[in-house]
């Protein structure tokens, strides 16, 4: 089981790790962002990653953030939150409210719906856009062959601040395939940001280009099961 102490040093290996990784495919390593992901996992285990420095963090559920984040970022401001499972309309304003980032964007009305609420309240937060590049029925994302008119309608159609995309590669697949179509595909299309790699595989990630890799069990221990809910 994971400690307390035991985080820190994860979290510099884990760092190391991806600096070498960028070095080796000749990239500055201040150009991957390492993006916590600290679901299921209590305050008490999320506090010392802040405590040696670290600020960037991933949930998966707007309901589980709630519980965690108000208090982290009233005591760490500069603290920033990305959310990367699946959002429900019902929960849309309350993940603007919180997250800084939205990596999950992967259809139309949730794009519009998104572009209303930052409208209304005036708080922008950067989407990526969800691509499952493993034409996958059981994940979420746009399809390749679809990715082009969802971006320019994200763009033209409702302003929506897409910085980037997204992608989880099936598990029984060569990531590098996956990666090396989501950063042809973020290429085309003049975006900046490729949110691809995990705890398994976030260095071919950083060899294929990712700006933010998402790593969490090797940081943070393995997680229990979720119990089966969305949000």
């Amino acid at each position: 089981m994971t400690t307390e102490k035991d985080i820190a040093a994860n979290l510099a290996a884990v760092k190391d790790r991806i600096a070498e990784a960028a070095r080796e495919a000749g990239r500055d390593p201040a150009a991957v962002q390492l993006v916590a992901v600290s679901k299921t996992k209590p305050v008490e285990l999320i506090r010392p990653a802040l405590a040696a420095g670290h600020r960037v963090f991933g949930e998966n559920r707007v309901q589980e953030a709630e519980e965690k984040w108000p208090g982290l970022k009233a005591e760490f401001p500069d603290a920033r939150l990305h959310l990367l499972g699946p959002l429900q309309r019902n929960k849309l304003k309350r993940a603007v409210a919180l997250c800084d980032v939205i990596e999950s964007v992967d259809r139309e009305k949730l794009a519009r719906a998104l572009a209303e609420e930052m409208a209304q309240t005036g708080r922008r937060v950067d989407c990526f856009v969800q691509v499952n590049t493993g034409e996958e029925p059981q994940k979420a994302g746009i399809l390749p062959a679809d990715i082009d008119a969802f971006l320019e309608s994200c763009r033209k159609v409702y302003a929506l601040p897409v910085v980037g995309l997204m992608c989880i590669p099936p598990v029984d697949e060569e990531p590098a395939l996956h990666f090396a179509l989501l950063a042809e595909m973020a290429k085309r299309n003049g975006l900046a940001k490729l949110s691809m790699g995990m705890s398994g595989d976030y260095e071919t990630g950083v060899r294929f280009g990712a700006t933010h890799v998402r790593v969490g069990t090797a940081i943070f221990g393995s997680r229990p099961p979720l119990p089966s809910s969305k949000g």
